[in-house]
């Protein structure tokens, strides 16, 4: 890439563990030049308008612009969705399905390999990844060294050999986001969560749909079984666009 479009889009890289980076809201490996991210939730839009909320429809192409920052940043070979590509549940919406096939197209524009993991928005997902011949999994096992790390949407406990291996778990579904006070001031970031689930590290990736706020993880009801315990000692790391800000422990926000 050309020194000058790099200094152009710069977005700061955060490691959170070995060879794993947050970009924005992305997840970058470096090893494997791979990014991941979860919840883009086209067809949104088109839900709120349902429901009386009318949105002008610039969104997807604010969002495509924020990704594209990210692909510049990184040019990955490899894009793993952590579920959730799509958000009407038991149809493929007018919007959705071409709004799906654009977004596809314009990744693969970067990357060589797309890989889809199903999240529980995607039940009718297939005809979209055949047309585009993207893979469609239902979790993905990733090998850094030593350390085996398990990548699933996150709605509902894996029962399988590779997650039983694992050492790491990411993981979407929540849109974790926290709200900051700054006196009578309070704002509302997405955020990543990194800590403890049992005996192995978890990270929570946020939404990269930029209507849904995110789910505040201080104050409202969590839904993924993975986070039912006590996160206070989970680390808080804000997405700020170009920085990444590491807030400490949620208990301490």
């Amino acid at each position: 890439m050309h020194n000058n479009l790099r200094k152009n889009i710069f977005i700061s890289f955060m490691e959170i563990a070995k060879n794993l980076e947050i970009v924005d809201l992305g997840l970058y490996v470096p090893e494997k030049n791979l990014l991941i991210m979860s919840d883009i939730h086209l067809g949104y839009e088109s839900e709120l308008n349902r429901k009386g909320v009318l949105l002008p429809r610039f969104q997807y192409k604010e969002m495509i612009e924020r990704i594209g920052k990210i692909l510049l940043q990184t040019e990955p070979e490899t894009i793993i969705i952590t579920g959730d590509l799509k958000h009407e549940f038991g149809h493929i919406s007018e919007q959705e399905w071409r709004d799906a096939l654009r977004f596809i197209d314009f990744l693969h524009k970067t990357a060589k390999k797309i890989i889809l993991i199903k999240g529980n928005h995607d039940t009718i997902l297939g005809p979209i990844a055949r047309k585009r011949e993207v893979e469609l999994v239902d979790h993905y096992l990733l090998s850094l060294g030593k350390n085996k790390v398990y990548i699933c949407h996150g709605d509902a406990m894996p029962d399988n050999n590779a997650f039983s291996s694992a050492d790491t778990v990411i993981i979407g579904h929540e849109h974790p986001a926290v709200t900051i006070e700054d006196g009578i001031r309070q704002e509302k970031y997405k955020c990543f969560l990194v800590g403890k689930w049992k005996n192995k590290s978890l990270i929570v990736l946020p939404s990269v749909n930029l209507v849904h706020e995110g789910t505040e993880v201080k104050k409202e009801k969590l839904l993924s079984p993975f986070l039912q315990g006590n996160l206070s000692n989970f680390d808080v790391y804000v997405v700020g666009g170009a920085e990444t800000l590491h807030f400490g422990k949620l208990k301490n926000i």
